[in-house]
């Protein structure tokens, strides 16, 4: 028996240290999970989805010793690169599905989940699925991997491209360069963030359009990323260098953030008989209202409320209340009101006593429960 290919054997063991730090590289939404949950089927298939036998591992690719043309499918000049997704999650599959029908080819997946693979190729007709990530690299041009943040160094290393191919990741913290080990003479790397919610797949490829999309790369790359986001409705930025950790927790901070804070006023809703549609019907409509004013008038300029006026004794009743009916609360209140006197200083509608005031308040420890 021949000694297995070392960059094999270096797949494998990258592949297996996924495994092993138990890393989803299709994490699964709430939405897909409920679906799922109705859906169970046996498949008894664990190879590749789309039925053909492919070898998805020991090739000996020394790309960087031996850069050549990639010798599968290609494009026709002018016309979209050929596509392949490594992850067939939410982000995977609502950017697979926005891609195709825009008119850009995608030629193959590549998920363990059998179910992921038929749910993809059941949205993106005659695209090809594999089990494995070597394998689709093997038939496409430009590879974008849809994989959790913590797995796209592992899962780019396990790999190794040909001369004329681009690898982009979507994530919106990690930069580039963690697909570095992935290259070969004559390729790219870059990223492709859409800033949208992939809660769900519909709703998630409508927000495309209009959406703001991050993109990474050199000049050759970023022309081709600008080109896609504008197919599938988007508008490409391009991040200034050592933006991108800042420029992901304001994300998180819209998206997570925004819905934590949902659930906070829904929670008080409750205590005043509302349950969660009636709250987000009537505090909605608040929230709408407060965001036209921010667009209109500028953040500070829209900020109303008991911290603009230095009341402190709305303020001493809020924390009662918080204290007595949602003690969970207080955190979250407690930091955005301190957020908020900042902003009134700022803006010279409250007093330096005043502000103090408020904060001695807000510092006072929770009351014990007799």
């Amino acid at each position: 028996m021949p000694d297995e290919d070392p960059l094999a054997r270096e797949r494998k063991e990258k592949m297996r240290a996924i495994d092993e730090a138990g890393i989803d590289l299709d994490p699964v939404t709430p939405a897909e999970a409920a679906e799922s949950a109705g859906q169970a089927r046996d498949h008894g298939d664990h190879g590749h989805g789309s039925g053909h036998d492919h070898d998805d591992g020991d090739h000996d690719h020394d790309h960087a010793a031996h850069p050549h043309a990639h010798p599968h499918v290609t494009s026709s000049a002018g016309e979209p690169p050929v596509i392949g997704i490594v992850g067939a999650g939410a982000v995977g599959t609502a950017l697979g599905v926005a891609l195709d029908r825009a008119g850009w080819r995608i030629h193959a997946v590549a998920s363990r989940s059998v179910e992921r693979r038929d749910r993809f190729r059941g949205l993106v007709p005659g695209v090809r699925a594999f089990a494995e990530v070597t394998p689709l690299v093997e038939e496409v041009e430009l590879i974008i991997l849809t994989v959790p943040d913590d797995a796209i160094a592992a899962v780019a290393g396990s790999v190794h491209m040909y001369s004329g191919q681009a690898m982009i990741h979507t994530s919106g913290l990690v930069g580039a360069e963690a697909l570095s080990s992935a290259m070969a003479a004559g390729t790219q790397v870059g990223s492709f963030h859409p800033l949208v919610a992939f809660a769900d797949l519909e709703r998630a490829v409508a927000a495309l359009h209009g959406a703001t999309i991050a993109i990474e790369g050199d000049s050759q790359l970023l022309d081709l990323l600008a080109r896609m986001a504008e197919a599938i409705g988007g508008t490409a930025v391009r991040l200034a260098p050592g933006a991108k950790p800042a420029y992901h927790a304001a994300a998180v901070l819209a998206a997570g953030g925004f819905d934590a804070l949902l659930d906070a006023i829904a929670e008080l809703g409750r205590v005043a008989g509302l349950d969660e549609a009636g709250s987000l019907a009537i505090y909605g409509r608040l929230i709408e209202q407060t965001l036209g004013n921010a667009r209109s008038l500028g953040i500070a300029a829209a900020l109303t409320g008991p911290m603009t006026r230095g009341d402190r004794g709305s303020v001493t009743s809020h924390l009662a209340a918080l204290r007595a009916h949602a003690p969970g609360v207080v955190p979250v209140y407690r930091a955005l009101a301190e957020r908020e006197i900042a902003i009134a200083e700022e803006r010279g509608t409250l007093t330096p006593e005043a502000a103090a005031e408020l904060r001695n308040t807000l510092a006072e420890p929770l009351a014990t429960p007799a």
